[in-house]
């Protein structure tokens, strides 16, 4: 049954890097194989969704498209072409921006509120959004493992090792995990520099846009404000951040019909949300769960551990990038949550604290996501986005920002981890 998985997952993928405008069908037939075959029981499938994630998109792309409507991204877009020298330097500016969002609040979310905005710019530029809004993808991925209530799976690391918000910034008198993110961070901007140096033309704004309606604007930062909030909620249901984001949408729909009183302009914000994308994580998230339900991912977490043996740095060393490899491929949740049991295991009988191999899994886990385009949540939705605006993102379009990102940002977080933490 492990060998069918196995098989079954790498023809899957072999499909979506050959024949990316197959890859929800791709996903959802081995999904369906997956059940049919008994490697995920049927019983397992409403409990493998992560509800959380599909209803905050849902959500948040119902207020995204009266944002877009009330014309506040074209307003940000000319403040922006103001204030910068040229292309290049839009798309760095645009991506800390997103960096610094997605420090506290989801990934998907930040890329979905930051994106319009982005493909704004690109418009007003006549260039492709695709290397700004990519760019903006991978960077929210990775300042999601900067905070507490980053990303997911730092909001487990902190449960499962009973850390609170601030030991993400300092603990046990040393620099957190924080520090080695922002590190990452900043020696992605030469990265950047490079990566774009062609796109230099120079920008200006020839006109500020009005706003129409400020309402869609507030939603969007009550967005922000409220799932900031609810991360400090202690034992909240999993879809309190998916609920927030659909109530704000609901209401966003209210006050249009009630101020516009046009029935249509509702119509398409909920047809605005984009299904193909909740289409592909659905199947993926079945898919994962039974690679998880076979034991595949129990048997990469206890090779890496088997791998690295007594010896800490070597250890360290393949927790990190082991992680890096594998997150590429496999939702860095329940590799997460199976690793952390075995690395306190692995480090009570070493005799040493477990945080450098807690902060190292969290560095790999988060940031391997970004070396393709399925590999994180985010990326499949700033695919999605732009898909629908007529722009196919193959794995070579992708790999091209991610792997620079990547690997920029693991080995500075490696580096400073060791260096404080061994």
């Amino acid at each position: 049954m492990k060998s069918v998985a196995l098989i079954l997952f790498i023809l899957m993928y072999a499909i979506i890097i050959l024949k990316q405008k197959y890859r929800v069908h791709a996903v959802l037939a081995a999904a369906l194989l997956y059940l049919l075959s008994g490697i995920l029981p049927l019983s397992a499938v409403i409990p493998s969704i992560n509800w959380n994630v599909l209803l905050m998109i849902s959500g948040t792309m119902v207020i995204v498209y009266f944002f877009i409507e009330s014309r506040m991204p074209n307003l940000l877009a000319d403040l922006i072409l103001d204030r910068c020298k040229n292309v290049c330097h839009v798309i760095i500016f645009m991506s800390l921006f997103a960096g610094a969002i997605s420090a506290f609040i989801d990934n998907v979310a930040t890329v979905l509120m930051v994106a319009p905005v982005a493909l704004v710019i690109c418009k007003k530029l006549k260039i492709s959004p695709l290397p700004m809004v990519l760019s903006i993808a991978v960077s929210s991925n990775l300042q999601g493992a900067a905070t507490l209530v980053g990303d997911t799976t730092s909001i487990m690391l902190g449960d499962f090792a009973k850390m609170d918000f601030l030991d993400f910034f300092f603990m046990k008198g040393r620099p957190g995990i924080f520090f080695a993110v922002e590190l990452g961070a900043l020696l992605t901007v030469p990265i950047m520099l490079f990566l774009f140096r062609k796109l230099n033309q120079p920008v200006q704004a020839e006109e500020h846009s009005s706003v129409e309606d400020i309402f869609p604007s507030a939603a969007l930062i009550s967005v922000v404000v409220l799932l900031i909030l609810a991360s400090f909620i202690p034992n909240k249901p999993d879809i309190t951040n998916g609920l927030i984001c659909c109530t704000l949408g609901l209401i966003c729909c209210i006050h249009d019909l009630r101020h516009q009183g046009n029935a249509k302009r509702v119509q398409k914000a909920l047809l605005s949300v984009d299904f193909e994308t909740l289409l592909l994580l659905f199947g993926l998230f079945l898919v994962i769960r039974g690679i998880t339900e076979v034991g595949i991912i129990s048997d990469i977490s206890a090779l890496i551990v088997k791998l690295g043996g007594s010896n800490l740095f070597l250890l360290y060393t393949i927790v990190v990038w082991g992680s890096v490899f594998f997150s590429a491929f496999i939702d860095n949740i329940p590799y997460v949550a199976t690793l952390l049991p075995i690395l306190q295991g692995v480090t009570q009988s070493l005799g040493i604290s477990p945080c450098l191999l807690y902060f190292g899994l969290l560095t790999g886990a988060t940031l391997g996501g970004n070396i393709t385009p399925i590999g994180a949540s985010a990326n499949i939705a700033a695919t999605g986005i732009l898909k629908r605006e007529g722009y196919e993102t193959s794995f070579s379009d992708f790999m091209k920002i991610g792997i620079p990102f990547t690997l920029t940002a693991v080995m500075s977080g490696y580096l400073f981890l060791w260096l404080f933490w061994r």
